[in-house]
Formats: structure tokens, C-alpha cells, sequence
């Protein structure tokens, strides 16, 4: 993913806040066989330290390849928005002169995966998953040796990705000055359509730590 500097996460805890507010659900590409395009799999995933955490069904097609690849990506992207040329316009008289771009906000993980398979461990994989979605605890006891989860333990397996590379970025037009970022900001807000109110938050929290971004750049 190319990253510039002025869309580059400015610290670790900045994708991580964004992912741990709500940002949870990403897409597994698994390498195929050469000349064949990669397997995609849409995911919930739970992230503790440096590992992410998953499960499948057994015949799911890329655990075979999560068997023998060494390194697969997981891709997660939300907070985004399509922004005409016309609010990108230079000259307000001259809309039609301005070209349009996407923001939004995304984070690829670079990642080497173990499969497992043992009932305790797919158990604490679900629980880990349980603890984070479903924190209020209406749910029965996640164990191998009991209904309703105990019969599933077969047809599950879990996946362990340790992460070694992350690619972090948010592309809100954080180099273009303050005036033209709140212009976009209170455009978002008013067309207020499929994720611009993500958008638009995450606009103003860049734009309320960068600020200008040349001088943000050599500070």
C-alpha cells in the first residue's frame, strides 16, 4: 500500500485506537497457486499484542494454504468517503477544474499464520472472540466438553496470525491547508451519506493534532 508521509499513521496507538473503536473486521488474502488469483476471506478478527486472532470452518478453501504459506495479509479499511473535484477545487468560480479523490482510513497486516486444531485451543481462540464482541457475557460457557460450543470444536479450526509487518494509513487530505480540510469536514457532515460522518471525524481529529502540515513536518 503506498503511504505518504502527510497520510502516514503518526504513531502505533493511532491505528490501534482506530481499530479497537470499532474497526474490527478486515479481509484474509491467502496466496493460491501461481497464475491463480489469491483467496479472500471476510473476517471479524480480534487483535491482542502482535498476534491477530481468527477462526474458519474446516472446509473453508484457504486453510490448506494458511497450512503451507508462510505470509498472508489482512486488510482492514472503513472511514471512507469519495470526495468530488468540486470541493477540491482551487478556484471557486471554476468548480468543474477540480479533481476528485478518496479518503479513508486503512491498515494492512503482513502476517505469518499457524493453524490450530486441538478443541482447547479453537476454544480460547472463540473466547477471545466472545470477550471482545459480545463483553456482557450473555453467552454460554465457550468449553470444548459442553453444548453449545463443545459440538462445533470439529468443524473449527483456529488461526494464529503474528504480525511482522503493518502498513498504516489515513488519507485525509492532511497536506492541503487548514481552510480547505474544515471546508471538507463541514461538507462531509451536511451530505452526511454511508461513512462520511467516519470520515469527516477522522479529518478533524488529523487536522486537530497536525494542523498545518508544513509546519507539523518540520517540528
Amino acid at each position: 500500500m503506498l503511504v505518504h508521509p502527510y497520510d502516514s499513521a503518526m504513531r502505533e496507538n493511532e491505528w490501534r485506537d482506530w481499530i479497537s473503536k470499532g474497526a474490527r473486521f478486515g479481509v484474509l488474502a491467502v496466496g493460491a497457486a501461481q497464475g491463480q488469483a489469491p483467496i479472500m476471506v471476510p473476517t471479524h478478527f480480534v487483535l491482542r499484542g502482535d498476534e491477530i486472532l481468527i477462526h474458519l470452518h474446516k472446509v473453508n478453501d484457504a486453510l490448506p494454504l494458511l497450512e503451507v504459506n508462510k505470509k498472508v495479509s489482512l486488510s482492514i479499511i472503513g472511514d471512507y468517503a469519495f470526495i468530488p473535484g468540486t470541493w477540491r477545487a482551487k478556484d471557486s468560480n471554476n468548480l468543474q477544474d477540480g479533481v476528485p479523490t478518496s479518503y479513508y482510513a486503512a491498515v494492512n497486516f503482513e502476517c505469518e499464520p499457524t493453524v490450530v486444531s486441538d478443541p482447547n485451543e479453537v476454544a480460547a481462540i472463540i473466547q477471545e472472540h466472545m470477550t471482545e464482541f459480545q463483553a456482557d457475557e450473555s453467552y454460554a460457557a465457550v468449553s470444548p466438553e459442553m453444548p453449545p460450543y463443545g459440538p462445533m470444536m470439529s468443524i473449527i479450526r483456529g488461526v494464529r496470525l503474528q504480525i511482522v509487518k503493518v502498513d498504516a494509513k489515513f488519507k485525509y487530505d492532511d497536506h492541503k491547508p487548514l481552510a480547505f480540510r474544515e471546508s471538507v469536514i463541514a461538507k462531509l457532515q451536511d451530505r452526511n451519506a454511508h461513512q462520511d460522518v467516519g470520515a469527516a471525524a477522522q479529518q478533524s481529529r488529523r487536522l486537530a493534532e497536525i494542523g498545518e502540515w508544513s509546519e507539523f513536518r518540520s517540528s
